[in-house]
């Protein structure tokens, strides 16, 4: 089995913090806040260099324009001015990239955004709209949702998400944030239900049910005071499982060119 392993990174400020330093080392794509969340220039192009010193994928990690609730409120959007919101996002980051001679290579939307497109249509068509127009990128998302549906149709590769450190409801989707137990800490146990995982395709509801998560890539998120305790604990248990990590998309090291 191979797996890739991500987490969201470059939401601090001023540049790569020594958490996303260390997680750099450990996961093999990294999902870069593009501003409208979190993180601002500085950030990317320092995530971007870093990422591509050590091998790892670059993807955009694109938001409602939110800073203030840190992309976690749901926006009721027009579909044209979220297109354009996702346009201009993978624009910066890709430029930024193209600075360090690295491709971005995928797209994986943030928070209540990425909650959205799960089962709302129109917000759904216009981030595979946005994506497929800007250059073909791959689509990261909750399996079966909206918008890896819509990905497939349109031709873009479309790649299912697991989380390591996020509690699932019965239907398949995350615990909300605001509910006890949503976000895991425990590294050992957190390991454990990841290598659990990558046996059987399941993660344990928090109702006791058995659910099938078919994923590609596995996120650890970065925004935990323990994320990189999780992380290596996460990669360390899946390597003794004989479980390869890789990124699903090329890394674009070396890319001419700033766009895909």
């Amino acid at each position: 089995m191979l797996l890739d392993l991500n987490a969201d990174l470059g939401e601090s400020a001023d540049g790569l913090s020594a958490s996303d330093a260390a997680l750099l080392g450990v996961v093999t794509s990294a999902n870069i806040a593009c501003g409208f969340h979190a993180g601002d220039a500085a950030t990317m192009l320092a995530t971007c260099r870093a990422a591509s010193e050590r091998g790892v994928a670059v993807g955009a990690h694109v938001s409602y324009r939110d800073r203030a609730n840190v992309g976690r409120t749901f926006l009721d959007l027009d579909p044209s001015t979220l297109a354009n919101d996702v346009t201009e996002q993978l624009t910066t980051l890709a430029e930024l990239a193209g600075r360090v001679g690295v491709r971005v290579t995928y797209v994986k939307p943030h928070g209540a955004l990425y909650n959205a497109i799960a089962h709302h249509e129109e917000q759904a068509a216009a981030v595979v709209r946005a994506v497929a127009a800007f250059g073909r990128l791959a689509l990261v998302g909750l399996p079966g949702s909206v918008a890896l549906r819509l990905a497939d149709a349109a031709g873009l590769e479309s790649v299912g998400e697991a989380f390591a450190d996020r509690a699932y409801s019965p239907d398949g989707t995350l615990v909300p944030r605001s509910e006890p137990g949503a976000v895991l800490h425990d590294a050992d146990a957190i390991a454990a239900r990841v290598v659990r995982f990558a046996r059987t395709g399941t993660f344990t509801a928090v109702d006791g049910s058995e659910i099938a998560v078919p994923a590609r890539s596995l996120c650890v998120h970065g925004d935990t005071p323990d994320a990189v305790a999780i992380a290596r604990a996460v990669r360390r248990a899946l390597l003794d499982e004989g479980v390869g990590l890789a990124p699903f998309a090329p890394t674009g090291v070396n890319s001419t060119s700033v766009y895909p």
